[in-house]
């Protein structure tokens, strides 16, 4: 891979092992709007990205070589080995090599802690429409206005101040059902350290996920989604429906609770069992395995 600037956009070249659209549509990112062929708009991190992929060639539209370097490079994970990864994960067994080669440029975006933490909240009993929607809405309610896109605005997640105007009634004027009241515990918690937010990344797996279920509404599996997704932390695997399926369906072969799935998860994957449980989620999920 190798990348430059070429007016103001970014170009890389001899891009492997990712797939623009794989990845966005992998469910574990809310905040991007189709624009067309391989080409989206991405809201992360208070700024607003077009990019778009052509084979191994990828564009990142109106940015700056250092605005990449120090933001969407990590973003995407390009500081990743995945010819690696891929090659470890796919000599365990002819199921997850099978689920790699369905979707072999999925990669895990690498997001805002703040945002995941609030972004998994939602996802409880929720369906991915419901949760892009979700974090929509408090973004445009809650956060600050980053630019206007073809007539489109776009906004900024809030951060953890600015979400803790909000009340349990205005946020459950957005539709976001029983998840209200989470979010308003969880900013309330944040902003008491009773949730000791800032030491989150200095923390092991072990004590950042117990601080996590001091928060309401967060469980084990949303608990283990925030720490991959928001403090990358890939020897969690998190499981959910689609992933229960696969594993009861193609694995264990019996109906066994979720804390043996995850058990039998890290023993067989290992410290890749997140890039394992990725890849097994977008294949269960698009195959409908049940």
């Amino acid at each position: 891979m190798t990348y430059k600037q070429e007016n103001n956009n970014i170009i890389i070249t001899n891009l492997t092992h990712f797939d623009i659209d794989e990845t966005l549509d992998s469910g574990q990112c809310f905040r991007y709007e189709q624009i067309g062929e391989s080409e989206y708009i991405v809201v992360a991190y208070r700024r607003i990205l077009r990019i778009k992929q052509e084979n191994e060639t990828l564009t990142l539209y109106n940015t700056t070589l250092e605005e990449y370097e120090k933001i969407w490079h990590k973003y995407f994970s390009f500081d990743e080995d995945y010819e690696n990864i891929k090659n470890i994960l796919s000599g365990k067994d002819e199921i997850i090599r099978e689920a790699i080669n369905y979707a072999p440029g999925v990669r895990i975006l690498k997001q805002d802690l703040w945002e995941m933490i609030i972004t998994f909240i939602l996802s409880a009993n929720n369906n991915i429409k419901r949760i892009k929607q979700g974090v929509l809405q408090i973004s445009e309610k809650y956060g600050e206005f980053i630019a206007e896109v073809n007539g489109v605005k776009y906004y900024s997640f809030p951060t953890s101040e600015l979400l803790s105007k909000a009340t349990v009634l205005e946020l459950h004027e957005l539709k976001i059902g029983f998840r209200d009241k989470y979010i308003v515990d969880a900013c309330s918690k944040v902003a008491s350290s009773e949730v000791d937010f800032e030491n989150l990344a200095n923390m092991s797996t072990d004590e950042a996920k117990k601080e996590l279920l001091k928060i309401k509404g967060i469980g084990n599996k949303v608990a283990d989604c925030i720490l991959l997704f928001g403090l990358h932390r890939y020897e969690v695997f998190p499981t959910d429906t689609w992933i229960k399926k696969v594993m009861i369906s193609l694995y264990i072969k019996k109906d066994v609770k979720i804390e043996e799935i995850t058990k039998y998860a890290l023993e067989h994957f290992g410290e890749n069992s997140s890039y394992a449980q990725q890849y097994l989620f977008h294949y269960a999920r698009k195959n409908k395995i049940s």
